[in-house]
């Protein structure tokens, strides 16, 4: 697959085995400017990488070549897997984030994400419930790539899981209240999954931060941290797709 070459210096020295790579990591910027972005990845003085960065325009930078491990998720976990820097493929996507005016994905970044996401998996036969945002595997200190990323339509393309429930029927069970017993069960269903567990963080603190990381990814509309029974339903249909 054709990339634009600009390497960054941000990577551990020593080779991977093509096996070992079992994930793919999206990320967005959070930066005003897309060059700052990119210099910043490429800095040595940054400790900061990823292997790939997709442009505004839907240009695809190779970063970090695939058989080394880039610095881009930082302290994290999915399921028995920790520090997945070692695991994952990095993927950038030019975007200012949540700490300005966060704005969609435009299509032809859309196009690339696939593009190279499709690629990936048939090279290194990723399977779908590794292809995560940085929100997932580090839920406690990042949102990216947000709640506009467009989990949805990558899922029908066969990058990344979604629910297969009815949109309009969920939605109907918005805001419902649930028992004290389903709330413990759907945050059960998220370690299942492969979400982290934190045992620095309060209880009922993380739990927010657990839930909101979800809604980010699979109940868009809302983020508020609540877990009511449109949540519960989502996470049961998805349990049995991730395991």
């Amino acid at each position: 697959m054709k990339t634009k070459i600009k390497y960054s210096p941000n990577f551990d020295p020593k080779k991977r085995k093509p096996k070992n790579i079992k994930f793919i990591i999206f990320h967005y910027t959070g930066m005003k400017k897309e060059i700052d972005a990119i210099n910043k990845l490429t800095n040595e003085g940054s400790k900061v990488s990823s292997h790939y960065f997709i442009k505004k325009n839907g240009e695809i930078l190779t970063l970090v070549p695939d058989l080394y491990t880039s610095w881009h998720a930082g302290i994290s976990s999915w399921k028995k897997f920790k520090s997945i820097n070692r695991y994952s493929i990095g993927i950038e996507i030019s975007n200012i984030g949540h700490d300005y005016d966060y704005e969609n994905f435009n299509k032809k970044q859309i196009k690339s994400i696939a593009r190279l996401s499709n690629f990936l998996i048939r090279k290194y036969k990723i399977k779908s419930n590794f292809i995560l945002g940085h929100s997932d595997i580090a839920p406690d200190r990042k949102m990216d790539p947000g709640e506009k990323f467009p989990w949805k339509y990558l899922a029908k393309k066969k990058i990344g899981l979604w629910h297969d429930l009815d949109h309009k029927k969920i939605k109907e069970e918005r805001m419902k209240n649930i028992k004290e017993l389903d709330k413990k069960n759907f945050i059960s269903y998220l370690y299942k999954m492969g979400y982290p567990r934190n045992i620095k963080i309060p209880k009922t603190r993380y739990t927010k931060i657990l839930t909101k990381a979800f809604q980010r990814r699979f109940r868009q509309e809302l983020i508020n941290g609540t877990i009511d029974k449109e949540c519960l339903l989502i996470s049961q249909n998805l349990i049995k797709k991730f395991n």
